[in-house]
C-alpha cells in the first residue's frame, strides 16, 4: 500500500462512515450469516458456512485497509487550493482532442476515486497527466487503449 493517502475532508468523512458501518452493521450481519449457516449442520460440506466465512474475511480485510488508510492520510484543504493549476481537489473540464467532447472530472486521492461519479484518482493515467498543468495546456495520458490528448478548458474548486 502507499505511504500516504490524499483525501479531501469529504473523502475522509466518507471513509470514516464506511468504517463505522463495517464495524457495526457489517460485522453483525456476517455474524448472523455464520450463525445461520452453522445451524445447517456438518460444516465440512456446508457451502453457506464457507461463503459466510469468506465474506467475513473480505469484511475484515476492508476494515484493516481503511484503518491503514486513516493512519496514513493527508487531508487537502480545498479552501486554500488555487485554480491556477490542477491538483488533488480540483474540478477540471477537459476536451478530448480525438473525439472533440468535453469531460468534467474531480481529481481525488485514490481512496475517493469513483469514475462513475466523474471522480478520478490522482494516480490514474488521466489524473496523473493533468496534475500541475494550467488552463490552455494540452496533456497526453497513456491509457490502456493508447495515448489520449486532452486540452484543459477550466479549473475550479
Amino acid at each position: 500500500m502507499a505511504d500516504e493517502f490524499i483525501l479531501t475532508q469529504a473523502g475522509l468523512e466518507e471513509l470514516k462512515a464506511e468504517l463505522r458501518e463495517l464495524r457495526t452493521t457489517g460485522r453483525t450481519d456476517i455474524a448472523e450469516k455464520i450463525k445461520e449457516a452453522k445451524s445447517f449442520g456438518d460444516l465440512s460440506e456446508n457451502s453457506e458456512y464457507d461463503e459466510a466465512k469468506s465474506d467475513q474475511g473480505k469484511l475484515e480485510a476492508r476494515i484493516a485497509e481503511i484503518e491503514y488508510m486513516l493512519q496514513h492520510v493527508r487531508i487537502v484543504d480545498e479552501d486554500t487550493l488555487s485554480t491556477e493549476t490542477v491538483h488533488v481537489g480540483s474540478k477540471v473540464v477537459i476536451r478530448d482532442e480525438e473525439f472533440k467532447e468535453n469531460l468534467e472530472y474531480r481529481i481525488v486521492g485514490f481512496p475517493q476515486a469513483d469514475p462513475m461519479k466523474n471522480k478520478i484518482s490522482d494516480e490514474s493515467p488521466v489524473g496523473k497527466a493533468l496534475l500541475g498543468h494550467k488552463i490552455g495546456d494540452t496533456v497526453e495520458a497513456e491509457t490502456p487503449t493508447g495515448f489520449v490528448k486532452f486540452k484543459i478548458l477550466e479549473i475550479s474548486k
